[in-house]
């Protein structure tokens, strides 16, 4: 109760203080710890939470104490030529996302570091962008991605353009947490405000504007033909850049104009994320009308992309994360060819196709954990070598040499390009996945997922982590012959048919993850193949989930 009256006394926002006054004047104790325990946790690439009063929800006291807690470690550990160059500041329209982007301005330049800011929502990879243009010291985004739109949430980049790694969360958690809650201002006394300089929007000629739509147009591939291409924005902020990008490329773009402009509430769609059952329809009926050949999709923040495409019976199917990444990386491997020391990198739980196609190339491959914040790493590492393409199955793409996080606009175009070079050459995407499949075999994944009652989480995680060092002998009826554990939350079996199974807990919610792969040589058609490859699944996966919901 003390804490909670602190609280509302701090909360500049009149909103979240009623609220919170409110749960103290009903004193009801799980209403209150609710709100206020544990409080959201500031890890690693920033903090994300259904919006409310309290610490354990995302509101414009939290946001201020989480700026401030980046400021000071800037102050502390950055040179002053780099703070010089300040802090660029970007959000999306969620419930919340003008306030707390113009909070993190305010408190960033009350420190005495100044703020490039967007003053319109835009999408995350042109602040990601604007973050390596401008060369900043640190740069923060303001959105939940595709998260519910109850939520929202914070996304931090460092100076070197990806996402913040250890130690540098540790840090800034560190710092958040040493700020009083009744600290109104959060910013030091006797500091000189820095000034906040404004970018523009998605639609501006501002110079990062402009020179991202550069970038992007540079990954294009120059032709005459052209194809019509369905798009959706799924009520994010994408609509205008990406639009701009694929119009200034020449192609035919029909828009799903219901899900165009921005809206926090997402009304068409029951989650504002492209993998979601349902989340394409409308994207798929407007593509089907319009006779398009590909239906792209971006997430609310346009750092993700989904593809979908018509098969020969003219049904249309969405693709999965890891054939979209290994499409992209034929047409790009395909692109680069007379460039020396290539690199793709996917995750440990991505198929592992994209790894022989880069052996086959000559290129070099790198696996990595999850999230960007780790695949951009091994190009950041060997900066001599030609980043062609990063992906997560999870539908992120990084396209090009300088491109440190998953960016769904570029993305789009690239993959708006191959399928106008497959219509050039009478093929379609489903062609060149046998294609792959005759040259690699054929790959076919099943991912899933598990939902625990939050009680046994730890159990489940305390089962994967002993898997580690007492597997399980045999899964689907066949044995385990390798396992292999890239981190202390995720374990990797490969089969005795070279079935390989990855199992991981979620980061944010009380269920395990599952990743199965089964590969199979094409000896007779594709088809065949692939179904081998599915009637294998079919035995491991429920088996797999057996193991994991009785174990103890």
């Amino acid at each position: 109760m003390e804490r909670a009256c602190d609280w509302r006394d701090a909360d500049p926002d009149p909103v979240t203080r009623s609220e919170m006054a409110a749960a103290i004047e009903r004193a009801d104790p799980d209403e209150l710890s609710a709100l206020m325990l544990p409080g959201l946790q500031f890890g690693t690439a920033g903090i994300r939470g259904p919006v409310g009063a309290g610490p354990n929800r995302m509101n414009r006291l939290l946001v201020r104490q989480t700026a401030a807690g980046l400021a000071r470690v800037l102050l502390r550990e950055d040179p002053p030529e780099l703070r010089s160059v300040g802090v660029v500041v970007g959000r999306d329209a969620r419930h919340g996302s003008a306030e707390f982007a113009r909070d993190v301005v305010d408190v960033v330049t009350g420190h005495g570091i100044p703020v490039h800011y967007f003053d319109e929502p835009v999408p995350t990879p042109l602040v990601a962008f604007a973050l390596g243009h401008l060369g900043a010291a640190a740069g923060v985004v303001v959105t939940a991605s595709h998260n519910p739109a109850a939520d929202n949430g914070i996304k931090v980049y460092w100076s070197d353009g990806a996402q913040i790694v250890p130690p540098i969360d540790q840090r800034i958690s560190d710092a958040i947490a040493s700020i009083r809650t009744d600290e109104r201002s959060v910013v030091a006394s006797g500091t000189n405000p820095a000034t906040a300089m404004r970018l523009g929007g998605a639609t501006s000629d501002e110079a990062v504007v402009v020179a991202y739509v550069d970038a992007a147009l540079s990954l294009a591939e120059p032709r005459d033909r052209r194809v019509p291409i369905a798009l959706t924005s799924m009520h994010g902020v994408g609509a205008d850049l990406v639009e701009r990008v694929l119009t200034s490329a020449g192609h035919d773009v029909a828009v799903v104009a219901s899900q165009r402009e921005p809206d926090p509430d997402f009304p068409t769609v029951a989650f504002p994320n492209p993998e979601e059952p349902g989340a394409l329809d409308e994207l798929v009926d407007l593509a089907r009308d319009r006779g398009c050949a590909l239906a792209i999709a971006n997430d609310p923040d346009a750092d993700r992309m989904a593809l979908a495409a018509p098969e020969a019976d003219g049904r249309w199917r969405a693709l999965t994360g890891d054939e979209t990444g290994a499409l992209l990386a034929r047409h790009l491997l395909g692109r680069t060819t007379g460039v020396g020391d290539r690199l793709l990198a996917t995750t440990v739980v991505s198929s592992r196709l994209v790894a022989r196609m880069a052996e086959s190339a000559g290129a070099h491959f790198a696996e990595t954990l999850t999230g960007f914040k780790w695949l951009c790493r091994p190009g950041i590492e060997n900066p001599g070598w030609h980043q062609v393409l990063l992906y997560e199955e999870a539908l992120g793409y990084a396209i090009g040499p300088r491109t440190r996080d998953k960016d769904g606009i570029t993305a789009a175009l690239v993959a708006a390009d191959l399928a106008a070079v497959l219509d050039e050459a009478g093929r379609t995407v489903w062609d060149e996945l046998d294609d792959l499949a005759r040259i690699h075999g054929a790959h076919v994944t099943r991912n899933g997922s598990i939902r625990v009652e939050a009680v046994r989480a730890a159990a489940v995680v305390a089962t994967i982590e002993r898997w580690s060092t007492s597997p399980p002998r045999a899964i689907g009826g066949h044995a385990v012959d390798v396992v292999d554990v890239p981190a202390s939350d995720v374990v990797r079996f490969v089969l005795g048919d070279a079935t390989r199974v990855v199992v991981r807990p979620s980061g944010t919610e009380p269920k395990v993850k599952y990743y199965c792969e089964a590969v199979d040589r094409v000896v007779d058609d594709v088809e065949a193949a692939r179904s081998r490859c599915r009637e294998r699944l079919d035995r491991i996966v429920p088996d797999l989930e057996r193991l994991l919901t009785v174990e103890e």
